[in-house]
């Protein structure tokens, strides 16, 4: 399979797009449902801790089952269980006009873009990095940073549920040295949490604000770990420059409040997947651009 895959790339690229779509449909309900499990765990650890008791209705929905496998996927007006033809990633939703099958109410196009995202960013990783193992932890790390992405455009929040295990991964990954020796993997991990964390409290002393969430340091910490303390620099210039431009586009188009919090996760997690397959590339181009490349 091994060598019939890596005879035809279009084949082994083809399916790396199809499985990247299934998966993008799994990270869909990733990305909504986590945060309301997180609130809910909350909740019940404050009832909990202070003795106390929710209001009856609060209390039967606590109780209810609610993860990323039960209730069964519905329509969130009508309640209809989603039929598992309609839920074929990308092609359902043309097929129903992106359209509830039982009521019609509107099915929001974030979900196929999503898929179709996902499956685009698999096929390049296979692309770029073949039938390999590091394709297989590049997809998977590709994979977390669309759930990441997602859930911190939201809510302003980058779980530890995805970014500790994502920077542990990374540990584990170099132990072999799939992308990075072991020590510059965890030199990466240190240099890339303490990096971010010295900024903010610089911010917060100059300025008396938050600048960014301890989510964020987190992040960095897991790209360090998986990719080495070499990219960080590249990865931190990529997502501030990239982030103050959209932000300033974003304010100019939409006259968002420029104290209004604005998610810093999807820049890094952009930066460090464009490290991941090309940051050597970059480094190289602007040392010997630069003349520092002898």
């Amino acid at each position: 399979m091994q060598e019939y895959l890596s005879f035809y790339p279009a084949l082994l690229i083809g399916s790396a797009f199809i499985l990247g779509l299934l998966i993008g449909s799994f990270l869909n309900v990733v990305i909504l449902r986590l945060p309301i499990m997180m609130e809910r765990e909350y909740k019940r650890d404050f009832y909990s801790y202070f003795n106390a008791q929710p209001d009856p209705a609060e209390q039967e929905e606590l109780e209810k089952p609610f993860n990323l496998v039960l209730p069964h996927s519905h329509c969130p007006k009508c309640k209809t269980e989603i039929k598992p033809w309609q839920n074929i990633p990308v092609v359902s939703y043309l097929l129903l006009r992106g359209k509830c099958g039982s009521c019609g109410t509107h099915i929001s196009k974030r979900y196929p873009l999503v898929e179709l995202a996902t499956g685009i960013l698999t096929a390049v990783v296979v692309w770029q990095l073949g039938f390999t193992w590091q394709a297989l932890a590049g997809c998977v790390f590709t994979w977390a940073l669309v759930a990441l992405t997602g859930i911190d455009f939201d809510k302003q929040l980058l779980p530890d549920s995805i970014t500790l295990p994502l920077l542990w991964g990374g540990l584990l990954m170099n132990l072999w040295g799939v992308f990075v020796p072991l020590q510059d993997a965890v030199i990466g991990a240190i240099a890339g949490y303490l990096a971010l964390w010295l900024v903010f409290h610089i911010f917060k002393l100059v300025t008396g604000k938050e600048g960014m969430g301890a989510g964020d340091f987190k992040i960095l910490a897991a790209i360090g770990a998986w990719f080495g303390w070499q990219m960080l620099p590249l990865v931190i210039l990529l997502s501030a420059a990239v982030g103050a431009i959209a932000g300033l586009s974003w304010s100019l188009a939409v006259g968002r409040d420029r104290n209004l919090p604005i998610a810093f996760g999807p820049y890094l997690a952009g930066a460090g997947w464009i490290a991941m397959l090309w940051g050597e590339q970059i480094v190289g181009w602007y040392l010997n651009f630069s003349g520092l490349g002898g």
